[in-house]
């Protein structure tokens, strides 16, 4: 799908390079916010879930081989090869790093991984509910009462039930998640599709929008949409490694950015 308000390209901000704006109406007419880790603290579930769809394969595998068994990371594995991305190409990522190869017939298929993660977050999300963080919560407060449209972009198709759990569902002009995305056959994170169409839907060019991420994909993602500024939210990934993947601003929470 084209987007007529950016590219997978390179940036043209018309900044020149190492300098950013801050987040004013000068500068910016939307937000773009990740969910998982930005928003809300549901990172951490969605991590504890994929070790437990992993984990139930990997123990087999290795028992059947007569290998050490290797779980998931939920820092580490998922940070680099499922944080950020659709739910099936994470699965896919993280069985090809560790020389998995199964088709789709198979009863442990990357398909069939991702939806016993899917499950599995269901569950705890109806079970221990979520909560939005506090600095996330007043900033974005603070950029609806100054004219900023705001919209949420995340690979999730469990979005609208986490805003809702999390009761912020109406600070948001638009969603984008991975419904959208199969619907409209969008590319997932780090590719720019799903940002350039929130954006596309507030009437916003890229270069008037700022992209806020926590995962190394998502800010990759900003990066190659031409966003006029990426901010990296450091909770799991190092900040250098946000600053490295294509962020302009590094923050530990969200209240850093309040005026």
């Amino acid at each position: 799908m084209t987007h007529p308000l950016g590219s997978s390209g390179a940036r043209c901000t018309g900044r020149e390079p190492g300098r950013h704006p801050g987040v004013s109406r000068e500068h910016f007419d939307a937000v773009l916010f990740d969910l998982d880790g930005v928003l809300t603290d549901t990172a951490e579930v969605h991590a504890r879930c994929w070790k437990e769809a992993f984990d139930e394969l990997l123990r087999r595998r290795a028992r059947q081989r007569g290998e050490a068994w290797q779980p998931f990371d939920p820092v580490d594995d998922y940070l680099r090869f499922v944080d950020g991305k659709p739910r099936l190409e994470g699965a896919r990522d993280f069985l090809a790093a560790r020389g998995v190869r199964l088709d789709e017939a198979d009863p442990d298929s990357p398909e069939t991984i991702a939806e016993r993660k899917d499950a599995l977050f269901a569950r705890a999300l109806e079970r221990d509910g979520v909560r939005a963080y506090p600095g996330s919560l007043r900033w974005l407060e603070q950029l609806r009462s100054q004219g900023f449209r705001t919209a949420v972009v995340s690979a999730s198709h469990h979005c609208s039930a986490v805003l809702r759990a999390a009761g912020i569902q109406s600070l948001f002009d638009t969603r984008v998640d991975g419904g959208t995305a199969d619907e409209l056959q969008l590319r997932g994170k780090p590719a720019p599709d799903t940002f350039l169409e929130a954006a596309r839907r507030l009437g916003v060019p890229a270069p008037r929008a700022v992209v806020v991420e926590d995962a190394i994909a998502g800010v990759e993602a900003g990066r190659a949409g031409g966003f006029g500024l990426v901010i990296g939210v450091a909770r799991h990934a190092a900040p250098e490694a946000l600053r490295a993947a294509g962020a302009d601003r590094v923050v530990a929470d969200l209240a850093e950015l309040l005026g």
